[in-house]
């Protein structure tokens, strides 16, 4: 492509046109009107420094009708929004009252300068535009001219080089509404290459680039587009039918609803989340999935008493707080923010902002650890750090040790581990960004006085719901028969050493976070 062609005169408005043309026009109206409000959210929430989501989160938004144009439309416009910026302001078009609708003008910018369709008179904006169509491409010819390129690709490469990513497409099935090999068998016969994951039960791979945001199953909450490192951490916890289950950092809600689908509906989930949007968006992952055992908490997990009787009685806990998501910035397109540098990405630990992350993550695993009754506790991020991951784990594990919790190496069959930084860090999880094209960490910490862990079969027909074997009844039988030996010391002054010994330990891990 060379210089911007010629303008071509503004479409008139057809009268008395086809049905399949005014389908089309209305199609793209709301199309660009979805687009609009989601690159609002994900410019207000990349200049805020708090992302409600990221963009595919935003996107696939069970309230977004269009999905298919509407991603199309908001990545195409992240990525050439400094172009179009210029190109507005050099034509000096973005003034009065479409100031305050500047997201729908840079999509309907996008569609007039790059857009592969005709852009129609199907509304005021469109009116607006199309009428200084000549300005915005002279503006744009300019532009070129200053930047010393002949072609509008090479412009663009100087503001926004787009790493080449080819992953995998996984699909978790959801198995509150539909069997894994019912799913396995309806995917397959629109899709050849559908192939079992060896290491999530109920994940599904298929190639890269494969689309299922319209198929029916997507549509109807049977299959989850979920990747396998996210995958990995519910079946890392591997929580039982029955129990009592505290997610402390809940939203989007994806995992949350995967434990409810391990736990077969069963039990109960508490899903904790603070920020009152991403409350709303978990709100609707759980009733898409049909997960009937979850209760949404709107409140801060540091907030939950550990003596608060409603908590007492959970058994296990997820932790996967707020991170750099450094780990998972490529699949979350965070390359196409304007806050996005290579500078940023490269010297992202050294901030502030890692230290204070790491901070609350090292205080949120304490209080995570120190509920009576929790068994096993998985901490997770997306994060590719040491500060986040090691050094956290590594910075509670005298509070853990001395409440009877060791690590557990999770999912034994995954190869990669934590970095060599402390003695077990081998039980620590880690995926590899390059390798994996993305990386998440997932320590699993388990009480040693815990009757022994479920067992997920990997290679079970059904694909991993959890299982309890008559070897581990019969053990647990065995414990409760045993005696309980006299303590030398009256019950209330050995629990109220206990207490003193917990808090004070629970006070250190804050003061060296």
């Amino acid at each position: 492509m060379g210089r911007p062609p010629p303008p071509k005169p503004a479409p008139k408005a057809a009268k008395g046109g086809s049905k399949k043309q005014t389908n089309l026009e209305r199609s793209s109206y709301f199309a660009r009107r979805e687009a609009a409000k989601v690159l609002k959210s994900v410019l207000q929430g990349d200049a805020n420094k708090r992302a409600v989501g990221s963009i595919k989160t935003l996107i696939y938004s069970p309230t977004i009708r269009n999905k298919k144009a509407t991603f199309a439309l908001v990545c195409q416009t992240l990525k050439h929004l400094p172009i179009l910026k210029e190109a507005i302001e050099g034509a000096n078009v973005l003034n009065g009252k479409w100031k305050r609708q500047e997201e729908l003008m840079y999509i309907i910018a996008y569609d007039i300068l790059f857009g592969q369709a005709t852009v129609v008179l199907a509304g005021d904006a469109e009116k607006f535009l199309l009428q200084r169509k000549n300005a915005l491409q002279s503006a744009l010819a300019k532009l070129c001219v200053k930047k010393k390129v002949k072609r509008v690709e090479d412009l663009l490469l100087q503001y926004n080089p787009n790493p080449d990513v080819s992953k995998p497409r996984y699909v978790r099935v959801n198995t509150l509404k539909m069997d894994f090999e019912s799913a396995f068998l309806e995917l397959s016969k629109q899709h050849k290459q559908v192939q079992k994951d060896d290491i999530v039960p109920d994940l599904l791979v298929l190639p890269p680039g494969t689309d299922l945001h319209d198929h029916p199953l997507v549509k109807n909450g049977s299959i989850f587009l979920q990747g396998k490192a996210s995958s990995m951490v519910a079946v890392s916890l591997g929580p039982q039918p029955g129990w009592e289950v505290l997610d402390a950092c809940s939203a989007p809600g994806n995992k949350t609803v995967h434990l409810a689908a391990l736990m077969r509906g069963k039990g109960k989930i508490t899903a904790c989340e603070l920020n009152k949007d991403r409350m709303k968006r978990l709100e609707e992952t759980v009733k898409y999935s049909g997960a009937s055992n979850v209760e949404v908490l709107h409140g801060n997990f540091l907030n939950i008493s550990t003596e608060d009787p409603l908590y007492t009685k959970v058994r296990a806990i997820l932790l996967d707080p707020s991170c750099s998501g450094s780990g998972t910035a490529v699949d979350r397109l965070d390359h196409l923010l304007p806050s996005y540098t290579a500078a940023q990405a490269a010297d992202v630990a050294d901030t502030a902002r890692m230290k204070n992350l790491a901070a609350f993550q090292s205080k949120a695993l304490a209080h995570a650890l120190s509920f009576p009754a929790v068994e096993r506790v998985v901490y997770s991020t997306c994060s590719i750090y040491q500060t986040e991951n090691e050094d956290v784990v590594k910075s509670v594990l005298p509070l853990a040790d001395s409440l009877g919790f060791h690590l557990e190496t999770a999912l034994p069959k995954w190869t990669r581990r934590g970095l060599p930084v402390f003695e077990g860090s081998e039980h620590l999880l880690r995926t590899d960004p390059v390798v994996d094209m993305e990386g998440f960490f997932i320590a699993l910490f388990v009480r040693k006085t815990a009757v022994s862990s479920p067992v997920v079969s990997q290679e079970s027909e059904d694909h991993g719901h959890i299982k309890q074997t008559e070897e581990l009844n019969r053990q647990n039988q065995s414990l409760r028969k045993k005696p309980i030996k006299r303590r030398l010391l009256p019950t209330r002054f050995v629990r109220m050493a206990e207490m003193m010994s917990r808090s004070y330990l629970i006070r250190r891990v804050q003061e060296l976070g």
